[in-house]
Formats: C-alpha cells, structure tokens, sequence
C-alpha cells in the first residue's frame, strides 16, 4: 500500500505538472497574441493611406451601429460618440494627408534620402491612424465578451481619437506652410509679423493627449517605456521644482515616487503640458542635468566601456599661435575666451581607451582638474601604445543650457573603443548665464588649443574630426566656420548629430511634430533660443511667484538683474552683427558702452587682429581670408574675413530646390487655395473643423526677435555661400521624427548645391537625442553606430594636398 507521504508528493508533483502546464499554456497564448499584434501591425503599415482610411472609417461605423443599439448608457454613448469622431477625423485627415504626401519627394535631399517634415508628419499621421485601426479590430472581435474592459478602451480611444483631432490640424499647418513658402523651401518665410501670428496660434493647440496614453507612440515601441519613466521622472520633479526642493537638494529616488502619475496617463498628461508651457529654462538645464546625480552617472559608468583614460582638463586663458593654412611661416593670435565674463579656463574632457604616449606627460597633469579619484584603469599594460594617427574633437548638446561631457561619457567610452582614437570633449559655458558667443569662443579656442597640443592628448594630428550632437552639432559647424575666417587649419571632416542649424523663430513642417515631441516641445526650445540669444527668458506672473516661494523670488530677481546687465553687454553683438566698420545700414542700432569686449568684437573693430596690432605678425585680419576660397567668395578680397561675420543678406541664401524640381514645386504650390495666402493661421482650417485647445493658458514663449539669432555663427543655416564653401566635408545624422529634421535636410541641401561633399543619413523612428540613449535597445545601437561609421570614414580619408601659397 502507498504511504501517504508518497500520496502526497505524487499529488503535489501532479499539481505542478498541472500548473507547469497552465503556465507553459500562458505563455505560448502571450506569444502568440504578440505574434499577430505583430503581424497585424506590419499588415497595416502596408496599406496605402487611402485603403487604411477606409478600413479604419468601415470599422468604426460598424463599433458605432453596434453601441448606439445598446440602450441609452453613458458608456455606450461615449462610445457610439468616440467611433463618430474618429470616423470624421479620418475622412477629414486622409485628402490632407495624400496632398502631403504628392509633393514630399520635392523636399528630399534626393532620390536616395527620402526624408523632410512632410514625410515626418504623413507618417506619424499614419502610426496613429494604424493604432486606432489595430484597436477598432479589437473592440469589434471582444465588444460582446464579458472579459471585454469597457472603461480601459473607451479611454485609449479617446485620447487617440484627441490625438488624431491634433494630427490633422498639423496636417493644415503643413499645407499652410506649403502655400506661403517659396517652392521647395521647408522654413516658413513669411514676414515676422506672420511668422509671430503662426507659432501663437500653433502654441495654443492642446497638447496633453500626447503626453499620456499615447505617449510615444511614433516611435520605436522599445523607446516607449523609457518615456514614461522620463515622463513620470519630470511631472514629479515639477512638483518639488514647485515647491523649491531644487534649492534644497533633489534626489534621485525622490524623481520617480509619484504613483499617481503613473496609474492615471490623463493626469500625468495635463502636468506635463502645464510644465512645457509655463516654467522657465532653469527648470529644464535642472531637470536636463538629473544624469549627473553621483548615483545615476555611476550606473551609467558602470554599464558604458572601460578606459584608461578620462581626465577633466581646465586649460588656462593664455593667448597662443596658430599658423595659418595658407602660410604656415605665418601666425595668428588665439586669444582665451572674453565674452560676457572676461578671461577664463576652458574645461575639457580627456577620453582614451588605451594609455597613448603624452597622457601621462607632467604638462597634462598640470591641466587635471580635480574631480575625484581618476578614473585610470589599473590594468596592468606591458608598455604605453604609441600615439593615434588621429583626434576627434567632440562637443556635447543640451541646448545650450544644460549637460557637460559627463553626460555624454557613457558612449563617448564606446566610441574611444571602437575607433581607437582619443576623443577631447569641451565643456562650454552654458547660457543663460553665458550666452552668445561664450560657448564658440570656448569651443574655438578648446579646438585650436588640441590642434596645437595633440601630441599631450595622444595623438599625432594627421586627421581631425569635429563631432557633435544637436547644440553640439550647430557649434561644430560655427566653430570651423570661425577657423576659416581666422585662416587656422579647419577640421578633416565634421560629424552632427540631429544638429541645430536655424536658430531664427520659424516655423517649418519637421518643427510641427513638437506638438508632440517629449523631449523637444515647442516652447522649451523657443526657452532655450532664447536664453542663448542672452534674451529674457522669462516674466513671471504673481502667482507663479507664490508656487516658487522666497527662493523662487530671489531667482527671479536675480534673473532679472542679470538681465539687465546682459542688456548693455548685448549692445556690442548689435554692433557684431551690423558690422559697425561698414555702415551699410541707415538705421542703426544705438548702441552703448559695453563692460567687456569679447575676442570676437576685437576681430572686427581692430583691424590688427583679435588681440592688437602685435597679435598677427604683422598682418591684419583683412589678410587672414583664406586665399583658397577668394574664388568662390562675393568679394575677392575679403572671402573669409570680417565681412562674413556680419547677418547674410537674403540675396546670399537660397533654400530652394535645383532647377528641376522648381516648376513641379511651384505647379504643386498653384494646386492649393491662392486664398490661403496672407490670410491668418486659423484660416488654415476648413469651416466646421475646430482642433482642441490647451487648457492650460497660453504658453510663455519668448520669441527671439534679436537679429542675433540671423548671425550665420548662430544659426549656420544662414551663413552666405562664400562661408560655407570652407567647411569641410560633412556627415550628417538625423532622425525622421525629430523636430530638428528640416535644419538638416536644408543644410545639407545647401551644402550639395555648393558642390560640397555632403552625406546625409536618417534613421527611423527613434527621438531626437539618441545617442544618449544608444545603451536603450537594439534600434539606438544601431543609430549610434552610423555615428561612429561616419566619423571613421572621416578618420580613414587621405588628408587634402596642402594649398601652395599664393
């Protein structure tokens, strides 16, 4: 007879057995449902748009039939009422959208590079027409089922039918924007009364139904929940900005406890929008910097490559020569930064996978700035690897406000790694405590400084790469517009990520998807413009005040003086940019006396050089243009000299597409409603049509009207033909559903009517911002490694034939 020990263990096992089962069960069913989800989705991003609209509008006048027959229910209604909405926003999107998508291959760099803001906005259009699709096949298969959660459906299909009501504002925009500009142009060029009117209105649209349930869902679905947690990270860290717990210290822990936030998307939504539309640029270099917090930064330490070397470097603010690419028996003075602050170090981080000859030199260990222990790898190496062929100069975004090259340490490691090189990141000065120039004069003189020093950093410098991303990509650009002008050696190639290339408050169709954009909305960007434009960034309201508390007011006061300080040291950037040695304009600016002069003003008002009369060995800075490129200039005298500093005038730049493609464009532009044009930007929409608007007041959003922000070493987009026949060969890495995507597709159209070499390559759905998060998934490895592809074709090009002197 059996024991009943062994009773009961033959029990239990087939109790295991059977619970093995049910879960094995389980999981194939989860796997399986994911492989339709899957499957259903590729189906649907088949389609053509013309066949999703009307699958979409037959399902849901089939979902409509079915809960107005269910009686009178407040459920049922919404219901019946949310399929109503979706299928007359579908119908309304859809002849929008197809218009859109007739004339997007005119804005295309070419044939090979199918990408602009038209595309951008034809396709988010389409994932959430997809989604509403995928979820109206839902509810007609599970409406009659018991398991069938009414209240879970019913508020995902509103928000995205909110979400699909916006997307087809967007849609009218774009063709507002189509009607105005001139043909094959992606920037909004029309007068700056207009312009002011457009994003006024643009700004008021609601947004929160894209900042709860369907946050992120353009992107990649790997990307999504990192969002959130971003999201919920940032509404929770407004309330303890709030309550000026940012003066007292933020924990990392203490960012993400706010449970309410995560259970309820249409709260968390509404926070998000107030945030974006009402605190100041403080807010966000905060929140921005959150990465360094001492625990974060460790982990991401900890998960990024080992390398020998990371050293902080502080290098004094000490004038040195450079000689110049046309004659090198002849030197130019590169004087320290001077704007705004006066003489200072520059800080920069020193990255080396291996040990290289003159990184452990007694010079480079005077220039460490302590940070802590350093963090040399005690790995025992048999002897120091020789220096690299090569050097890559890297500066770091943030928008000119926030992050340092810490934040960017993680795969700046990586690519050390694979490249093999030593990369040198500068740690600029960040507005709006130092505006415009500061950071380019620090990157330029941080860039000249390893030019001339990089046998200490490891390197013989045959090959050079500029390498930057976003803010960092627009002073990579400007900083080797500057090494032209001055006649020093210019970089072997520049990398730009997502790069920033028109400053200038405008609109384009690529800068619509901020509607919607987490990490880029609209008014944080115009914040940030703003703030290095050394404009006010803010005017606080009384209430505003009282949320911020006594600490909040001294910030405010302080702010407020600062600003008026910056408002006499603007004075000479007036004179910068109206280039006060040639009086061309009538009606100039008065200007006062400023407290300190910049480099840059001293290039331009002393015909000596930037430093006097002794800082260019006898020459001026009229004789500094390169000669080599006196051909392709205006002038044939002043190619790259002071002349090119100064705002280009309309005749110097030309946005619009190749002679072949100008009558299909502008036949294109003849086919939409001439009645358009002029009109207000609320005469966009067609009668009957209303988008939501934000509930949340009007946004605080400085538009910078200075004419600093048309200087072509702010927004390099405006530079004249002459300038940016000096830059070097370009590599450009864009994403598709960046709001940053036109400024790259527009430059890179300039640079290839130019006849510069110019590649341009954008990845799909991923945010602006990737390389930060290239440990994420399998889709941001893969973008970053196009970034470090580029830079080592760069690397691995035969340098150019020296230019004989003339």
């Amino acid at each position: 007879m059996e024991s009943g020990w062994e009773s009961g263990a033959a029990r239990a096992d087939g109790a295991l057995a059977s619970k093995r089962a049910k879960e094995g069960s389980k999981s194939r069913s989860r796997r399986r449902w994911r492989k339709n989800k899957t499957k259903a989705s590729r189906l649907t991003h088949s389609m053509d748009l013309r066949t999703m609209t009307q699958s979409l509008v037959t399902l849901a006048e089939d979902n409509m039939a079915f809960f107005s027959s269910q009686g009178p229910g407040e459920t049922a209604r919404r219901l019946s009422g949310v399929f109503a909405g979706v299928r007359e926003q579908a119908l309304g999107l859809e002849p929008a959208l197809c218009r859109l998508l007739s004339v997007a291959h005119l804005f295309d760099l070419d044939a090979e590079t199918p990408a602009n803001g038209y595309r951008s906005l034809v396709h988010t259009a389409r994932c959430c027409l997809a989604h509403l699709l995928h979820k109206s096949r839902y509810v007609a298969s599970n409406r009659r089922s018991i398991f069938f959660r009414t209240s879970h459906n019913l508020a995902e299909l509103e928000a995205y039918l909110a979400a699909l009501t916006q997307l087809r504002a967007l849609a009218y925009y774009a063709q507002r924007l189509l009607a105005t500009n001139q043909p094959g142009g992606l920037f909004f060029e029309g007068d700056e009364g207009l312009i002011a009117e457009f994003l006024h209105e643009y700004v008021t649209l609601h947004k929160g139904c894209f900042y709860g349930r369907c946050l992120g869902f353009q992107f990649t679905p790997a990307i999504r929940p990192f969002l959130q947690t971003i999201s919920i990270g940032l509404v929770s860290f407004g309330e303890h900005y709030k309550r000026n717990e940012t003066g007292l210290g933020v924990t990392a822990s203490s960012l993400f406890t706010s449970g309410r936030f995560a259970i309820d998307p249409e709260l968390r939504g509404a926070e998000f929008e107030r945030i974006i539309q009402n605190l100041d640029v403080h807010f966000w270099k905060a929140f921005w910097n959150i990465t360094e917090i001492e625990v974060l930064s460790s982990l991401a330490n900890m998960t990024s490559a080992t390398v020998r070397v990371s050293r902080l470097l502080s290098l004094p603010p000490e004038a040195f020569e450079m000689p110049l690419t046309a004659d090198p028996k002849l030197t130019v003075t590169i004087s320290p930064p001077l704007a705004h602050s006066g003489p200072g170090p520059v800080l920069v981080r020193l990255i080396s996978y291996d040990l290289r000859e003159g990184q452990d030199s007694e010079l480079l260990s005077s220039l460490v700035k302590s940070e802590g222990p350093w963090s040399l790898e005690l790995r025992p190496r048999p002897q120091q690897a020789p220096r690299s062929q090569s050097l890559v100069v890297h500066i770091h975004g943030g928008g000119f406000v926030a992050q340092t090259s810490k934040s960017h340490e993680p795969y700046l490691k990586s690519w050390a790694q694979e490249l093999g090189v030593p990369i040198l990141s500068v740690d600029y000065s960040l507005a709006p405590e130092a505006p415009f120039p500061r950071a380019l004069e620090e990157c330029f003189y941080a860039y000249c400084w390893a030019v001339k020093h990089c046998a200490l950093l490891g390197s013989t410098g045959e090959r050079i790469c500029l390498a930057g991303d976003s803010a960092g990509g627009n002073l990579c650009f400007t900083v080797s517009l500057r090494a032209a002008a001055y006649g020093v050696r210019v970089p072997d190639g520049i990398m730009a990520a997502y790069p920033a290339t028109m400053l200038q408050s405008t609109a384009s169709p690529s800068r619509l998807l901020s509607l919607m954009d987490p990490l880029l909305p609209l008014s944080v960007l115009t914040k940030c413009v703003s703030a290095y434009a050394g404009g006010e960034t803010e005017e606080h309201s009384d209430s505003d005040q009282k949320a911020l508390g006594v600490m909040g007011l001294v910030r405010r006061d302080t702010a407020l003086l600062f600003r008026d300080l910056r408002v006499g040291a603007s004075s000479w950037l007036h004179s910068f940019l109206d280039l006060s040695g040639h009086k061309s304009h009538t009606n100039s600016v008065p200007t006062a006396e400023p407290m300190r002069r910049s480099v840059s003003e001293a290039a331009l008002a002393q015909p000596g050089g930037p430093l006097g009369t002794d800082s260019l060995k006898s020459l001026t800075l009229h004789n500094l243009s390169l000669k080599d490129s006196s051909e392709t200039s205006n002038s044939p005298e002043l190619s790259m000299s002071a002349e090119t500093l100064g705002p280009s005038t309309p005749s110097d730049v030309n946005f619009l597409v190749g002679p072949d493609h100008a009558p299909e464009a502008a036949k294109a532009q003849d086919e939409l409603s001439t009645k358009d044009r002029g009109c207000s930007a609320r005469a966009a929409f067609p009668e009957g049509f209303h988008p939501r608007r934000s509930s949340q007041g009007p946004a605080r959003m400085p538009l910078c009207d200075s004419p600093i922000v048309k200087n072509p070493f702010m927004s390099p987009l405006l530079a004249s033909d002459g300038m940016l026949q000096s830059l070097p060969p370009v590599h450009i890495v864009a994403c598709a559903l960046d709001p940053m995507l036109d400024d790259s597709v527009m430059f890179a159209r300039r640079l290839r009517g130019l006849g510069k070499p110019v590649k341009l390559r954008v990845v799909e759905d991923l945010p602006h911002g990737f390389l930060s998060l290239a440990a994420l998934c399998r889709e941001t490895r893969q973008a970053a490694a196009q970034c470090v592809e580029c830079i080592r074709l760069i690397l691995a090009q035969p340098a150019p034939p020296t230019a004989q002197p003339v």
